[in-house]
């Protein structure tokens, strides 16, 4: 693949901009293959939780949110959805910044009819949590876990090898994780079947999905985090995940003058 590859809708969610463990360089990429016609950033794309322990701004990460916000003026429809690490973005819902919209949810029409429900999915935790304490331990065990994904891809690296999420191959091997997923997602598609949707689309919970509950078509994003996934639509409404990790390799440096035109 030489050319960029042209998408009716990207929808990206959990980048946590100014947190350790956030692709910048991979997602970068991506959007320099890609031209598309309507991107939603579906919440948790600055980590303000993570900037108020620590701050951290590297420079990929700002060349990062500058692209994402030039895009609206590209001629990209950009759609933001704050979750909850950008929480404070959430009291501008239904106003407009530049060029790019903010809401909280969002019903999205596919090319072949279909309504999706759009939103972070914050909005389901109380439901899906088991507590406080339970969540604390999660958060720790979640920053074990990262760290000995960031350690493992390291060492990967060196050996010439592409990256590969072990956080995500571990996450799906533990009993507790799995039943939070099964229940988030059942939250979910019983919210959108009861709002009369044929879909939802969300994020949050860094595990990418396209499937089927309840007559209701499930999808998650993914994250930049984890998994460096985009969930995609295409001319004709075909709905598809993208792990951009994997198919990298395939994709060939842009001519110099298109990667002028559309610079990251």
């Amino acid at each position: 693949m030489t050319e960029k590859r042209h998408y009716r809708t990207v929808w990206l969610s959990d980048i946590h901009l100014g947190y350790k463990d956030c692709k910048a360089e991979y997602l970068l990429d991506f959007l320099r293959h890609s031209r598309i016609d309507t991107l939603y950033l579906v919440g948790d794309i600055v980590d303000m939780w993570a900037m108020s322990k620590q701050f951290m701004w590297p420079k990929s990460h700002n060349q990062l949110f500058h692209r994402l916000i030039s895009l609206a003026s590209d001629g990209t429809k950009v759609i933001y959805l704050p979750g909850n690490h950008d929480e404070p973005a959430q009291k501008y819902d239904g106003m407009v910044f530049g060029e790019v919209e903010i809401h909280r949810q969002y019903i999205h029409t596919t090319a072949d009819g279909k309504k999706l429900l759009l939103l972070h999915g914050d909005q389901f935790d109380q439901e899906v949590c088991f507590g406080k304490f339970h969540a604390w331990i999660g958060d720790k065990a979640y920053d074990l876990l990262l760290f000995i994904n960031r350690w493992y891809n390291r060492a990967r690296g060196w050996l010439g090898q592409p990256y590969w999420s072990l956080a995500g191959y571990i996450k799906g091997k533990v009993k507790g994780a799995n039943e939070a997923i099964g229940r988030y997602r059942d939250i979910g598609c019983r919210t959108a079947k009861e709002m009369g949707m044929d879909g939802l689309v969300c994020g949050h919970i860094h595990h990418p999905e396209i499937t089927r509950r309840q007559d209701i078509l499930y999808c998650n994003t993914g994250d930049w985090i984890e998994n460096c996934s985009a969930l995609t639509e295409n001319e004709q409404g075909k709905l598809s995940l993208v792990y951009w990790t994997q198919i990298q390799n395939q994709v060939q440096p842009l001519p110099r003058k298109a990667n002028a035109r559309r610079a990251a």
